[in-house]
Formats: structure tokens, sequence, C-alpha cells
């Protein structure tokens, strides 16, 4: 999953090859560890990113819109300010190092050639981008390092750049068949081959060290003594001659929709998974990074929901557990009122004083026509009829508790098919105003009263739901959140409009357009797949979505946001497709 010098070769190139003599139009900076350059060229604009977080560092094209904040921060105004109208210059690579070197000439103030540079170190936890001027000193740094977070190297403004420190390891771009097999016979044959050559040599990834294992031995997890030493070195230095030449051959490992591993070359380890090429690096780091990024968005910014989402679903099962024992206990009612019966029937035996009688009990009648007893506890402060009244009056109580503890589990699992919802429509939301909406059905629905700061907004604007365009030319409607699904539900579709929704799960309403004609059965299979796609059972096949006419749904009064009932609905089962789904998007989300 790394992303390494062989992977940063090959977005490099990419680069190269699309964006070199482009200028620079614009510079965002949609999160604090994230710069987008809006590039153009003879070849079209490309928006250029630069991530130096810790979780997900990288750097490459992308398609995928992001959202801004409403200020810029210091960096993206100091970059603006010297970057906008630039020409990217040069491109290169720090030797094999994983520090790309982005170089641009442009005119200062006075009108004078100037050259600025951007260092954008993508290291893992010690990512960073540093912006310097043509003799690298210091303009400014994402990160800043002083003595207090390294004794070995600082990076402070003001001062000269210098590339991290080298590492003990061999460039394997300076190695050929005699350097491999003196560098492999000083190893000890008992190393595993893998972990022998991640040590060995320069920015190589894990993936890639076992992909040159598994190429050479057919498997991973093999000591040295195991492969052979002219087939190792022939395929590691395949490898390596393919990064030299420029041979990419982008590759992405997923297990169904979830991407597990990249790499710039094929990954044929992993057998049992989808191996998919694509044609360029920028496609191939959104398709891995795009779910993700949008996930960590989705923390960063909707903490405060998280916490009282997952704060009310903790009270509440702790409250339907208890409720439920309580009801459980409601069974010994049935026992008080048998007791109570046949202290009332052997009246005439009991006497006060007593706390223990063997009472007839007329029920129960034996085969030989005598009765059978019942042990009775009784209260020897009480009489005996006081006795009998005390066990009918639980009695009663049981019965009143069970009515009332079955209303209020009722109420309570209710409560969390609600809160499903809501925490559906968070993996579904893409902007800031999604989550604004979801914030706000929290806060009418009740839950928000301890958020933070939270102030309803005076007015509402029209909620921005998804679009979509069917195979067959209709529009499809589907919101992300129960604001919105309300909105299309109630106030955009027409009578005569179909409606879609999973079933027995939480999901998004969607809502086919029809314009007064009937829609083709490849139209219905399309908007019950998105219905399926923006629901819990995303990630399942053969999900079995109902649809209906509008007209034959309605939503009770009082009840929560986005809770509807219908009748005379119809059923299907599709497989939701995410990229057939992404195709037939018109609106298209910022995270």
């Amino acid at each position: 999953m790394a992303f390494d010098a062989g992977m940063l070769a090959c977005t490099l190139a990419e680069i190269r090859s699309v964006a070199l003599g482009a200028r620079v139009e614009r510079v965002f900076q949609p999160s604090k560890d994230e710069i987008i350059l809006q590039t153009r060229s003879v070849l079209g604009g490309k928006r250029l990113l630069i991530n130096a977080g810790s979780s997900s560092p990288r750097i490459g094209f992308t398609e995928t819109p992001r959202e801004n904040p409403s200020s810029p921060p210091m960096l993206c105004m100091l970059l603006r300010k010297h970057l906008q109208g630039a020409k990217l210059a040069e491109v290169l690579q720090a030797g094999f190092e994983r520090v790309a070197i982005l170089v641009f000439e442009s005119r200062d103030e006075m009108g004078f050639p100037t050259v600025r540079k951007l260092y954008c170190e993508i290291m893992g936890k010690y990512s960073n981008l540093v912006f310097t001027d043509g003799n690298d000193k210091i303009l400014s740094v994402l990160t800043p390092v002083d003595f207090s977070t390294s004794s070995r190297r600082q990076v402070l403004p003001g001062m000269t750049y210098e590339l991290p420190p080298a590492q003990e390891k061999t460039d394997p771009l300076t190695v050929d068949a005699d350097r491999f097999a003196a560098l492999l016979a000083a190893a000890s044959p008992d190393d595993r081959a893998d972990k022998w050559i991640l040590s060995t040599f320069l920015g190589v990834s894990a993936a890639v060290a076992r992909e040159v294992v598994f190429r050479a031995s057919g498997k991973v997890d093999v000591p040295l003594r195991a492969c052979d030493p002219v087939v190792l070195s022939a395929r590691f230095l395949s490898v390596i001659d393919d990064i030299r030449t420029s041979r990419w051959s982008p590759c992405l490992v997923s297990d169904g929709s979830k991407p597990i591993e990249y790499a710039f070359l094929p990954l044929t380890q992993y057998t049992g998974y989808t191996l998919r090429s694509f044609d360029s690096a920028g496609a191939l780091l959104d398709a891995f990074f795009g779910s993700r990024d949008r996930e960590q968005a989705i923390r960063q910014h909707a903490s405060d929901i998280l916490h009282i989402l997952t704060s009310a679903d903790a009270r509440i099962r702790k409250k339907l557990s208890l409720q439920r024992a309580e009801l459980a206990d409601c069974d010994k009612g049935a026992a008080c009122k048998k007791q109570a019966d046949m202290i009332t029937a052997n009246l005439h035996l009991l006497s006060r004083g007593q706390s223990r009688a063997e009472l007839t009990d007329y029920e129960d009648v034996r085969p030989d026509g005598t009765f059978g007893t019942c042990p009775v506890e009784l209260d020897p402060r009480l009489t005996p009829a006081a006795n009998a009244q005390r066990l009918y009056k639980k009695y009663n109580k049981s019965k009143t508790a069970r009515v009332e503890l079955s209303r209020q589990i009722a109420l309570g699992e209710a409560e969390l098919a609600y809160l499903d919802t809501v925490f559906d429509s968070l993996t579904h939301a893409e902007t800031s105003a999604d989550l604004s909406e979801i914030r706000e059905e929290l806060f009418r629905s009740g839950y928000a009263s301890r958020m933070k700061h939270y102030v309803a907004p005076r007015k509402q604007s029209a909620p921005a739901v998804a679009e979509f365009r069917t195979s067959g030319g209709y529009r499809v409607l589907c919101g992300k959140n129960n604001v919105q699904n309300e909105y299309i539900t109630h106030r955009l579709a027409g009578k005569n409009d179909y409606w879609f929704h999973i079933k027995n799960l939480p999901g998004s309403h969607a809502v086919l357009i029809t314009s007064g004609t009937e829609p083709s059965p490849r139209d219905f299979t399309d908007a019950a797949e998105i219905a399926a796609f923006f629901s819990k059972g995303s990630d399942g096949q053969n999900v079995e979505v109902d649809y209906t006419l509008v007209r034959n749904v309605r939503k009770p009064a009082g009840t929560k946001p986005g809770f509807v009932i219908y009748h005379t609905n119809w059923s299907c089962i599709v497989s939701p497709d995410p990229e057939k789904i992404a195709r037939m998007r018109l609106t298209k989300g910022p995270f």
C-alpha cells in the first residue's frame, strides 16, 4: 500500500508527459495536508494533487472534486501569490528517493524572471511539503521541523532546504546482475527473501518486494535458500528495468468493491482477488484513495455527529436491554395470580402468622381425580385475604408493566432503526451541506441538544440531491440523507413517478422521473441499482429493492424524518455496480 519510489517515478512520468510546460491557473488547499494545483496546457486542464498527510501521502493527477474551505490557509495564499500564472518547467525525482521536485518559472512583482520549487516528500508519517525559491531557501513549509522534533534535520522558513538523510541502502537503479549476486551472497540464507529485498534496496515497498519473490519462487514468504539466485536476480532486475525504461502497468487489487493494494506493476501474488489495470497512475490513485479520502473527510468534518449518534445508540441499547429484562420478569405475574387464587380458595385453612402453606391447587387434577398441591409463601404480618390482595396487585402491576414495556421497547427499536438511517446517511455524505442537513435533522429530532455551538439556520436552502441519467435517458433523483429523502419524495416527485428503496434496510429514497411516459425494464433496473448502492446493502449481491408509484408512498404524522409507509409495491433483485453508477451520475461530490 506504500507509495514507494517506483510509484513516484510512475506518477512523475505521467506529470511530465501531460503537464510539463503547463501554467498554474489556481491553487487550492482542501485540507490541512493537501494542495491542489489546477494546471492548463495545450492538452487541456489537469488537477495535480499533492497529499503530504501521514495516512495517504501521494502525488498525482485527480479527477475527484474536493470541497474547499471558505477561507484559504496561509500556505495556500502564499502559493497563490507565487505560483498562479507560473509555468511548470521541470519535474524531478531525487535519485530513487520518495522526494518529488516541481520547478516553476514565473516573474516577480518587478517583472524579473524567478524560479520557485515545491519539494514533495512522500515518506509516510514523515511526509512534508516544502516551498523554496530558486536557491533552495525555504519560504514556507507545511509541517515545520525544529530541534525539538528532530536533531538530525530541521525544516524551517529561512533555512536552506536539504534532502532527507540518506538511508544505508543500495539504489536499485545502479544494480546489475553481478552487484545483485554479491549482495545476495552476503545475506543469510535463513532471511526471508522479501524482507531482505526491503532492507537492502532503496525505495522498494513491501508489496513490490513480495511480487519479486513470488515471480521467482511462486510464494511470498520463503527464505533466500528456497529461491534460485539466478531467477531471483532476473525477476528483480526485470522490475528495475521497467522503471528505468518507463514501462508502467498501474494495477489495483480489490476484494469486491474494497481496494486492497496498488502498485506500478501487476501484482500477480494476489490470487482470488480482482486485478484491474489502469491507463494512468492518476486514475489508479483516484480508484484506490477515493472512498478512503471521503471516509476520512467525513470523520474529520462529522466528529460531532458521530459522537451524538454513537452515544444515543449506546444509551438506547442499554435502555432496551433493561426493559427486556423487566418484560421477562412480567412473566412472574401469572404465578402471582395463581397463588392468589389458591389462597382465596383455601382461606378457611389459613390464619395470620403463617409464612408458608401447602395449598390445594384446584387447577391441577390428577388421573385419579384428586387435586395437586403447591407451596405458597405468605407474609406472616398480613391476614390470608390481605396476602391474596397483595399478590393480585402484583399481577395487575405486571399486566400494566407488560403493556407499557412493550410500547417502550417498540419505540426504542424504532429509534434505533432511525439512527441506523442517519448512520447510513453519513456514509453517503459528500459535502459540508450534506453534513449541515444531517445536523439540522438531528437538532429538530432532539438529538443535537448537546451539540456545541450549534445554531439552527434561519433559512434552509433547497437540498442538493444526487442526480443520475439512466440508459434510456430518464432522470433519477436520490437523497443522501433523510432531509433530502423527504424533499425528493414529497416535494420533487410527481404522483406517477416511481419510488425505489432497498427492502428492510436503511437506505436512500430514489425517484425515477417518468415525465408521463413508461420507462423500459432497463431504466427500472438502473434506478433500482442506484437505490441499492445508496443503502446499507451497497456491498452486497442480489439485493432486493422495493418500488412503487409515488402516490402509494405516504409519511405518517409525527414520525421521524425520512420514514414512510407504502403499499401495492413490486420488488426486484439487483447487484449494484459502483462504476456503472458513477457513469450514470450527473452531479459529482467534492469529497
